[in-house]
């Protein structure tokens, strides 16, 4: 009987999906927010996009060529890598940082702890965090999109813009006194819906991230509990302070459509690598990427949180696993 056990790491899958076709679903729900990405910011977005995926690819297989172990590209894991970096990073970003960024996700943030399913912390995010320590002025300049990019000679000349992040943070510093108040940030909600607004490449379009995220949930590739608890976590944090000042807190509809909190909790924090197995920790895992993240936008000095909070959380996953433990099959025994 113990022949047939097979003991391996994760992502565990207890559905008829391979960790193929799951990594497939990911990508084709991310396709939405890739067209949005070129019709904002053209081919600016293809070049990123394409150059963190093929940098991820050329890093992994690298890694396994110098560890003699077998080639481990077919999985998809390297590819949405690549694809959920680029949709973190500013548009503008030059490709040679894109490449670095990339190289040290897979390598440092993914194959020094053994490959997929041994990573503690979600690749991607390991490398926009290298990125952000390393060439901050260049990981916070942002451009508009291209509709509002002027033609000079029948080329377009991109310009910079504040995201509307960006813009709540100057509200919360004013205390919402003088042209710089929350209003200014609300009224650009239904612009952050479709994404003609100043952001990271893949973040900007809020209905782009929800096609892909029902096409997930629909699919079961995903469940609803991680990205449930981090958007209730998110906007209760929100509304409170809206609440309590209303000129200097932005509105919580912008905090869920702004930034990276819909990129996260459906595609990032969702990783079935990093995030805990059972119901109980998934809900305790998403409310502390979403509180964590209010936390950092409302009262630290970083406009945006995503990205810090999950990396927090993938930290205390393990803890939370051990806190929330599994049942075991046929149930408990005696003591």
């Amino acid at each position: 009987m113990q022949d047939g056990l097979k003991v391996s790491p994760g992502p565990h899958i207890s559905k008829h999906h391979s960790t193929r076709t799951v990594m497939a679903d990911v990508i084709i729900a991310m396709i939405p927010a890739m067209i949005m990405a070129g019709i904002y910011f053209r081919m600016r977005a293809l070049l990123l996009i394409g150059t963190c995926v093929i940098t991820c690819m050329v890093s992994e297989w690298l890694c396994n060529v110098l560890r003699k172990k077998p080639n481990s590209l077919g999985d998809l894991s390297a590819v949405i890598t690549g694809i959920i970096l680029a949709f973190s990073v500013p548009p503008q970003l030059p490709l040679w940082a894109a490449i670095i960024g990339s190289a040290f996700a897979i390598i440092i943030g993914k194959m020094v702890f053994g490959g997929l399913g041994s990573n503690i912390f979600n690749p991607a995010m390991v490398g926009r965090a290298f990125l952000t320590v390393s060439f901050g002025l260049l990981m916070t300049t942002w451009t508009a999109p291209a509709t509002a990019w002027p033609i000079t000679d029948g080329a377009t000349e991109a310009i910079t813009q504040a995201t509307p992040l960006a813009m709540s943070k100057e509200a919360i510093k004013a205390d919402g006194q003088g042209e710089k108040n929350a209003d200014i940030v609300n009224r650009q909600l239904k612009y952050m819906f479709f994404g003609s607004t100043g952001g990271c490449l893949g973040e900007t379009s809020a209905i782009a991230l929800l096609i892909g995220a029902a096409y997930l949930l629909i699919r079961r590739t995903i469940s609803f509990h991680i990205p449930a608890a981090v958007l209730i976590s998110a906007f209760l944090c929100g509304e409170i302070g809206y609440l309590v000042n209303p000129q200097a807190y932005i509105s919580p509809l912008v905090h869920l459509l702004g930034g990276g909190i819909l990129l996260g909790a459906f595609f990032i924090a969702t990783d079935p690598v990093t995030a805990p197995l059972t119901k109980k920790g998934m809900w305790i895992f998403g409310a502390g990427v979403g509180a964590v993240t209010m936390l950092i936008r409302m009262v630290g000095e970083y406009p945006e949180g995503v990205m810090f909070s999950i990396l927090l959380m993938n930290a205390v996953t393990p803890l939370i696993d051990r806190f929330c433990k599994l049942t075991p099959a046929g149930g408990k025994g005696n003591a």
